[in-house]
């Protein structure tokens, strides 16, 4: 069984109605673009994934490293995806606070209706938070806990604790098809790179969790916390040159704008986006089509669309609906077997990585973060805070001090 975890700093606040709308509409593209490439099981599977799980929560304009990431782009999920559940086969339940309380009751609601199990998902449920809440003791009490299923009865867990003392939040992913049974679990082991130990059924020394998941509470903390991957994120709120891959980010930007320096006859049906756009684009497409191994620095992936409190810079709200507009697009297009232009944003990210065997990184960090913040007006940006405005001109800032 794949279980994984990540530690986040507890951020407080909530997300304004201008970024949820556009990340419910955004990320149900996204998750419809997978549905169409790849089927609704690799859904399940990028969503068990924890560093997937925060480059696209910062593909959709989230704070980069905090939990307001798992409430936030798991509520717009629902959103997007339930109304059309019968059309994709996916379907969300549970929540945060009291609607995680009512995922028992959704789950067997959507039983009725689909014929699965409803009673075997129920307990699946419940197993997989007292399991992270209880089992473990780890000091973080649940209050987030939603259930992806599928209509063949596939489903994955992304649930979340907090622990006010140390001031971080937990965040808890389970995903069904790496094991067979309770009782007996072969598991195929964990896609991507090795970022640790995980939670193995079926490892030597684990012959006491074998038998069942409920035995969990027979073992002592520790022993647990040292079978688990585990990815802590940092405290600081602003995105440092320290948190992202510079080689592949600088490689991204490279594509978006210089266009000289790569073949783009591949990319015709995209002519009329902006560098913007397709700087956004590129990174939407590594959500789609990258490989595990390159969402080990989710911080990257805010040049998308930055982030609702500014770092590391305002939501371009005009790139972000233009986003929007060219994915959906592609997916239609796509469903209906023209899918040329869905190959072009698959490029974007081929490209980008083909520019990043040979691509130096320089001191071009602080660079990019001052144009995007300096340009931000331009394509509509906006924070929490309000509008973004243009950059004062210099000496400026002199004169209004006297």
């Amino acid at each position: 069984m794949s279980r994984r975890y990540a530690d986040l700093p507890l951020h407080y606040g909530h997300v304004p109605p201008w970024l949820a709308e556009r990340m419910t509409r955004l990320g149900g593209a996204i998750v419809e673009a997978l549905v169409v490439e790849y089927g609704k099981s690799e859904v399940l599977k990028r969503l068990s994934d924890p560093l997937w799980f925060q480059s696209f929560g910062c593909v959709l304009g989230m704070d980069w490293h905090s939990s307001g990431i798992t409430t936030s782009v798991m509520g717009a999920l629902k959103k997007a995806l339930n109304p059309r559940a019968k059309e994709l086969g996916i379907y969300i339940c549970g929540g945060r606070g009291k609607h995680s309380r009512q995922t028992p009751q959704e789950l067997l609601m959507l039983a009725s209706r689909t014929g699965l199990n409803g009673e075997s998902l129920v307990r699946s449920s419940k197993l997989a938070a007292k399991v992270d809440n209880t089992a473990l003791q780890d000091g973080f009490q649940l209050y987030l806990h939603t259930f992806i299923v599928t209509d063949v009865g596939e489903w994955a867990i992304v649930q979340q604790g907090m622990n006010d003392s140390s001031g971080m939040a937990r965040r808890y992913h389970w995903h069904s098809t790496q094991f067979q049974s309770y009782l007996d679990s072969p598991h195929a082991g964990v896609t991507g790179q090795n970022q640790g130990l995980i939670l193995n059924l079926a490892h030597k020394d684990a012959d006491n969790t074998r038998k069942t998941i409920v035995k969990l509470t027979e073992e002592t903390p520790d022993k647990m916390m040292g079978e688990i991957r585990k990815i802590v994120m940092p405290g600081h709120h602003e995105v440092r040159a320290t948190d992202v891959n510079l080689k592949r980010l600088g490689a991204a930007l490279t594509l978006a704008h210089e266009r000289s320096t790569t073949d783009f006859e591949s990319l015709l049906l995209l002519e009329g986006v902006g560098p913007r756009t397709i700087q956004s684009l590129t990174l939407v497409s590594e959500v789609i089509y990258g490989s595990p191994t390159r969402f080990n620095d989710p911080a990257r992936f805010s040049f998308a669309h930055g982030g609702k409190d500014g770092h590391p810079f305002p939501v371009p709200l005009k790139t972000y609906d233009e986003t929007i507009s060219v994915l959906k697009s592609a997916v239609e297009k796509a469903k209906v077997g023209s899918g040329d232009k869905q190959k072009a944003i698959q490029q974007l990210s081929a490209m980008a990585w083909r520019i990043e065997e040979n691509f130096q990184p320089n001191d071009f960090f602080e660079e990019a973060l001052k144009k995007e913040r300096d340009q931000s007006h331009l394509y509509g940006g906006k924070t929490v805070f309000g509008d973004a405005k243009p950059p004062k001109k210099p000496g400026a800032q002199q004169l209004e001090m006297f």
